[in-house]
């Protein structure tokens, strides 16, 4: 059992990249009353589960009536489970996968009693035309980028609206998050990750050019979060209670391609050398030149924990993690 008796923990994404990183903390903070929730198929995402201590696993397709019987044992849903991937245009499987799959899980939470912490995103805020207040009345006039962001979004829209709600709901925009576990996620990995993979391998880093007349090649900004940082506001929320709505997840600090490259050079004791490529076609209209999350929201609630600055995250994460091929 946890250190807390009966304090059994739901991870939906479990073998994911923020999924997995959270079962580490929740471990070291004493909880291994842990219910893993994911399709774990993929076997470069089962290594983020090793040495990790936790009760059972669930498939997710298992979890809904899993929960529907279970759920008097069950005292907190962290549901990160989703799919992840920008480049994906079919709105079915987002449907499936993000939208109806969360109304599922949010139901039961509001059935029940169960306190519900989701993760959103920061692609739902498209262009940033509207800026990145996390307040919510902005959802209805976001315009997202993708059908990835947009089942983002429709889900924010959904909640934010629905009279019965969970007696505590949360809705967690994550920006650019890096960081250990994220090995299996292909293009879908941080830039770092790739920088990382790109200097080791060629001494070069590419970045892609600028193609906006307000921003430099390698100045596009972006918030970058360490992955340490967002699981510290989930384990905030599971003791915090109360306070419910959607908030942002990111440093509140934008920071420039060319700073993130040049860290993970300095990280590596390597020489810088830069080069820039044309930002894919497929990509370019729909490209973020800028986010920046406002995080008073947050901190106005009482989250006190200063975050990784983005020196201080690239150094660990290269060092640490990625030269040592660990896991967190």
């Amino acid at each position: 059992m946890g250190r807390l008796e009966g304090l059994m923990i739901i991870v939906t994404g479990a073998a994911g990249f923020i999924g997995s990183c959270l079962v580490s903390k929740l471990n070291r903070e004493g909880f291994t009353d842990i219910i893993l929730v994911d399709d774990f198929s993929n076997p470069e995402k089962m290594k983020n589960l090793e040495n990790k201590k936790y009760s059972q696993k669930i498939h997710r397709d298992d979890f809904i009536q899993w929960l529907k019987n279970n759920q008097r044992l069950v005292q907190f849903v962290f549901h990160l489970g989703a799919r992840t991937d920008t480049t994906e245009f079919n709105k079915e499987i987002f449907d499936r996968l993000n939208l109806n799959y969360s109304k599922d899980v949010w139901k039961i939470c509001v059935e029940f009693g169960l306190p519900l912490v989701y993760a959103s995103s920061a692609a739902t805020y498209g262009l940033g035309e509207l800026g990145y207040e996390d307040n919510e009345t902005l959802p209805e006039k976001l315009k997202p980028l993708n059908p990835y962001g947009e089942s983002k979004n429709d889900f924010d829209k959904w909640a934010i609206k629905q009279n019965r709600k969970p007696y505590l709901w949360v809705g967690l925009k994550f920006f650019n998050v890096y960081g250990p576990n994220e090995y299996h996620k292909g293009r879908m990995a941080s830039v770092i990750l790739h920088a990382f993979a790109q200097i080791q391998k060629t001494g070069v880093m590419k970045l892609f050019r600028s193609h906006h007349p307000d921003y430099k090649d390698g100045k596009q900004l972006r918030d970058f979060v360490y992955v340490k940082d967002v699981v510290e506001i989930c384990y905030f929320f599971l003791h915090h209670r109360k306070d419910s709505g959607i908030y942002n997840l990111g440093t509140g600090k934008a920071r420039s391609f060319i700073d993130l490259v040049k860290n993970t050079f300095t990280a590596l004791n390597k020489k810088q050398h830069i080069e820039f490529i044309d930002t894919p076609i497929d990509i370019r209209n729909k490209y973020q030149y800028f986010t920046e999350a406002n995080m008073y929201k947050l901190k106005s609630i009482g989250y006190t924990k200063p975050f990784y600055t983005l020196e201080e995250g690239v150094v660990e994460y290269v060092q640490q993690y990625l030269m040592k091929k660990k896991y967190f």
